[in-house]
C-alpha cells in the first residue's frame, strides 16, 4: 500500500508540474500577444500623427513637413560643360507645373569669383527676395558660403561634376565648332582648325592648366588658394564643401540617376522630373558638334600635370560619393530604375496620446 500511496504521489507531483509548465507558457503566449498588440497600437497612433502632420504640412517629402514650402532656395552653381544646360533645361520646363522660379545668375564676362560686395548683394538677394520664392538658381559661379553672414538657414547646394579629361576636351571643341543648341552662335575660336591633340603637343593655352583647373576651385569657393593651380589645400576644402554644403553631387555620366534621386528628396521642385527627362526632347540638349577622341600620349602628357591629378582625384572623390548615395537610395533591377522605399519607422512614443 505503501508502494502504491508513493506512486500515486509522483504522478500527481508530475501532473501538476505538467500542469503549471503549460500555464507558464499560456502566459507567456498572452504576454506576447499583449506586446505585439501594444507595439501596434503605437505603430498606429505614429501613423495617425505623421498623417496629421502631412496634412498640415504637405505630403510632398521632408522640406515640405520641415520648412516653409514656399521659402526654399536652391543654388546650382554649374561648372561649364558638365551637361548643365540639359538639366537646367528641366527646371526651366518644370517651373510652372511646379509652381517655383528659376533665375539665371549671369557674372560679368562669365568670371566665377564675386567680389566681396557682390557675395553680399546675392546673399541678401537670395535670402529676401521672397517674391521669387521658391527659387531653384543657376549659374556659373564658385561656391558661396552662406553661413559667413550670420545667417540662421541656408539655401540647397547641388552641382554635378564630370571627368577632367572630357570636361576640357569638350570645351576645347565648344570654343571652335558650338554646339546643336545654337547652331548659327559664332564662338570665340571658330575657324581655329587646332585639334586638342595639337593644342597640348604646343602647350596651347585653350588646353592648359588654367582651364583644367575648374571643377576644384568651384567646389572650393572664393579663398585665394582656390585658385591657385594644383593646390591641394584647394583640393581638401572642395572635398570637405561636397560632402558637407551639398545636398546631392552627381555625375555627367550618370545624369538621370541625379534626376531620379532629385526627384525623390525635392519632389516641390522635381516632380515629373524623371518622365521628362528620360521621355522628353530636351534629355540630350546640348551637344558639340564635333568633339575628335584624344591620343594615348596626349592623355599621358596631361596626366603628368599637378592639376590634372588633384582634378582627377577630386572627380573619383565625387563620383565614390555619388556611388554611396545612390546605392542607398534607388534599385536597379531588370532594367528598371525603383526609388528604395521608406526603411524607418518610429516607436515606443512617450508620453502616449490620450
Amino acid at each position: 500500500m505503501a508502494l502504491l500511496r508513493t506512486m500515486a504521489t509522483q504522478k500527481f507531483q508530475l501532473l501538476f508540474l505538467t500542469l503549471f509548465g503549460l500555464a507558464v507558457l499560456l502566459m507567456e503566449h498572452q504576454i506576447h500577444k499583449l506586446e505585439d498588440a501594444n507595439v501596434k497600437v503605437e505603430h498606429t497612433l505614429v501613423k495617425y500623427e505623421l498623417d496629421e502632420t502631412e496634412l498640415l504640412g504637405g505630403k510632398d517629402g521632408f522640406w515640405e513637413r520641415s520648412y516653409d514650402q514656399n521659402d526654399i532656395v536652391i543654388i546650382y552653381n554649374k561648372v561649364p560643360k558638365t551637361a548643365s544646360t540639359s538639366f537646367t533645361n528641366v527646371a526651366y520646363d518644370l517651373c510652372e507645373r511646379n509652381l517655383f522660379n528659376v533665375l539665371h545668375v549671369n557674372t560679368s564676362r562669365n568670371t566665377p569669383v564675386m567680389s566681396l560686395q557682390d557675395q553680399a548683394s546675392f546673399v541678401h538677394n537670395v535670402t529676401n527676395w521672397r517674391e521669387k520664392k521658391p527659387a531653384f538658381f543657376h549659374g556659373h559661379f564658385a561656391f558661396i558660403d552662406f553661413s559667413i553672414y550670420g545667417l540662421p538657414t541656408k539655401p540647397i547646394y547641388i552641382n554635378m561634376v564630370r571627368d577632367p579629361t572630357e570636361r576640357l576636351v569638350s570645351y576645347y571643341y565648344f570654343l571652335r565648332y558650338g554646339d546643336n543648341l545654337k547652331p548659327d552662335t559664332r564662338r570665340s575660336k571658330q575657324g581655329d582648325t587646332t585639334t586638342f591633340d595639337e593644342c597640348v603637343a604646343e602647350g596651347g593655352r585653350d588646353c592648359g592648366n588654367d582651364k583644367l583647373w575648374l571643377q576644384v576651385p568651384f567646389f572650393c569657393g572664393h579663398h585665394s588658394e582656390c585658385w591657385k593651380q594644383g593646390s591641394r589645400w584647394a583640393l581638401e576644402k572642395a572635398k570637405y564643401n561636397l560632402v558637407s554644403n551639398y545636398l546631392l553631387v552627381g555625375i555627367t555620366e550618370e545624369l538621370e540617376d541625379f534626376v531620379i534621386i532629385l526627384e525623390a528628396v525635392l519632389p516641390r521642385f522635381f516632380k515629373g522630373a524623371t518622365e521628362l527627362y528620360t521621355k522628353g526632347s530636351k534629355s540630350h540638349l546640348r551637344q558639340t558638334n564635333e568633339k575628335r577622341p584624344i591620343k594615348k600620349e596626349t592623355l599621358a602628357k596631361l596626366q603628368q600635370s599637378e592639376s590634372w591629378q588633384l582634378e582627377n582625384e577630386f572627380y573619383d572623390f565625387a563620383v565614390q560619393q555619388f556611388e554611396y548615395v545612390r546605392s542607398h537610395s534607388i534599385k536597379k533591377k531588370d532594367g528598371q530604375v525603383n526609388v528604395e522605399p521608406k526603411k524607418f519607422i518610429y516607436e515606443k512614443i512617450h508620453p502616449r496620446r490620450k
